[in-house]
């Protein structure tokens, strides 16, 4: 009996993973045996999971760049990456690209890239930038801490690097703020040639299902499998290219949902699609052999992980017919975001004979929308009833401009809903109309900006849904004057009973042409 034992762990590995067979209380060689020839996990997955067949590499280069050649968009940073001959001016080009395409989608990206690269060509240019008009160029794009890295980024390579932009993977990563693993890849790529992968989301997506990646893609073991891998396919001819193909298959064929898999240039080499296949085969003979008890019918196998059950990159959860090869990437349930409500105010005022401006304040340098100019506002506790708003409100204004308002004066406007990544943001929006104020020293930076003005202010998406939701209220009372020669001054949202007196002050002005393009200069005070 022992010797049939032997036998059957030499002639068949697999049978290993059934240690219960080959239990023996009496003899502990045995498992010594069994535990030596076990094979590792490592094997197995490498098998399955990586390219490790060399004849397909070169293969699947030769597809994907083919594809690639054919069907690649036409992008002003791809141009630049091609044509500017100066290594430092594409360098940069290459990195302003990277960083305002970080969780931002091409279509968005393409005004503010031309409109960037138009003002600040050079990272000579951009350093002698101030951080204000950074912010200002940057409006709009989310995300603002981009921007301001990558103006700290340029000030860095003018004052410590001579003006010369880093020059390898390595020291792009060390020397560049914001720079990180992938993005130091995708420039050295792109812009100085160099040989290395560049993994990014798109990346992630058509790795997973290349190679049926299953388990959860942001895990530490499978982050560097899929690095491993990266770095095993790019193409040493064509770093870039390859790179920026990988990227443009996952944005454009291999997507999050419906995939055009019939469209894919490297299906024959994808083991989630052969899954998909196979599994349809398999699920339409066994429907053929119930109708036809005596047809013969075999049905290929699936090439699985050998390791399946302890491989730290399998699909974890049960395979989901419906999903096909979405099955690939799971992702972890994302965090739900923080809801926080902010109440904020409209302040306007109104010189003789000149236009009318807002009260805008500087958030502080760091944290969110850090340096960005916002209408004030304040951050609500969850326990702050709705009757005390105005009031609030009004303590808010008696510290930055050292005026005690009526709290009948403040006029409620709305709400406006804004996402950001991590933050489900309520703006609870009042207004009001200021006839005298303090100019002197606040602790926290004001702004009296005109309409014109505000509008090319830096200030953030949020900022710019809260003065459309104004212009809107304001042309709903400008009907309702109409109507009404006398109306009574009241909210739209929060309701008066009848025959209450109010001391509503001055009706608001219309700004229906508040994001018009103004031919007049803007003027702005005390800015």
């Amino acid at each position: 009996m022992s010797r049939l034992r032997s036998a059957v762990q030499k002639g068949k590995r697999a049978a290993l993973e059934n240690t219960e067979v080959i239990k023996s209380s009496k003899k502990k060689k045995s498992k010594a045996a069994i535990k030596e020839e076990e094979p590792s996990e490592t094997e197995p997955s490498s098998s399955y999971h990586f390219f490790h067949d060399p004849t397909e590499i070169p293969l699947f280069r030769s597809h994907l760049l083919q594809w690639y050649d054919q069907n690649k968009r036409d992008l002003p940073w791809r141009t630049l990456a091609m044509t500017e001959p100066d290594v430092n001016i594409r360098t940069y080009g290459v990195w302003v690209s990277e960083i305002m395409l970080q969780q931002t989608q091409v279509a968005t990206v393409i005004d503010y890239y031309n409109r960037w690269m138009k003002r600040w060509p050079t990272v000579e240019k951009l350093a002698a930038a101030t951080l204000e008009e950074v912010n200002q160029m940057w409006a709009g794009l989310g995300y603002y801490s981009r921007g301001r890295r990558l103006h700290e980024g340029a000030q860095k390579v003018v004052s410590e690097l001579d003006g010369q932009m880093p020059k390898t993977t390595a020291a792009l990563l060390k020397q560049l703020p914001g720079v990180g693993r992938y993005t130091a890849g995708a420039i050295s790529s792109i812009a100085l040639g160099q040989v290395t992968g560049a993994v990014d989301g798109n990346v992630i997506r058509v790795l997973c299902r290349v190679r049926a990646i299953g388990a959860d893609s942001t895990s530490p073991a499978v982050t560097d499998a899929l690095w491993k891998i990266a770095d095993t396919l790019v193409d040493p001819e064509k770093p870039g290219d390859f790179n920026q193909a990988m990227m443009e298959l996952g944005a454009r064929v291999c997507t999050p949902k419906s995939p055009l898999c019939g469209q894919c240039p490297v299906q024959t080499h994808c083991h989630a699609f052969r899954k998909v296949s196979i599994k349809q085969e398999i699920d339409s003979k066994r429907l053929l052999s119930k109708l036809v008890s005596k047809l013969n019918t075999s049905v290929p196998d699936i090439e699985n992980c050998l390791a399946a059950g302890s491989c730290d990159l399998c699909l974890l959860e049960d395979w989901d017919p419906q999903l096909g090869v979405q099955n690939y990437p799971r992702k972890p349930v994302k965090k739900a975001p923080r809801v926080e409500q902010t109440l904020t105010c409209i302040v306007e005022r109104q010189r003789d004979g000149e236009e009318m401006e807002y009260l805008l304040t500087q958030r502080p340098s760091k944290g969110l929308l850090a340096g960005m100019w916002e209408l004030p506002s304040m951050l609500l506790e969850a326990d702050v009833s709705e009757n005390k708003y105005k009031g609030l409100i009004c303590d808010m204004m008696q510290k930055l401009l050292e005026k005690s308002l009526d709290a009948n004066s403040v006029q409620f406007v709305g709400e406006v809903v804004h996402i950001f990544s991590h933050i489900h943001q309520t703006y609870i929006v009042f207004s009001v109309r200021v006839f005298d104020w303090s100019e002197g020293e606040q602790e926290q930076k004001t702004c009296w900006l005109t309409k014109s003005a505000l509008k090319e202010a830096a200030v953030s998406t949020g900022v710019k849904k809260i003065m459309k939701l104004y212009e809107s209220s304001s042309k709903v009372d400008s009907k309702e004057e109409k109507r009404k020669p006398t109306p009574e001054k009241r909210s739209n949202k929060i309701k008066k009973p009848k025959g209450a007196v109010t001391n509503e002050g001055p009706k608001q002005l219309c700004i229906s042409q508040f994001f018009s393009t103004s031919n007049t200069t803007a003027k702005s005070q005390n800015c």
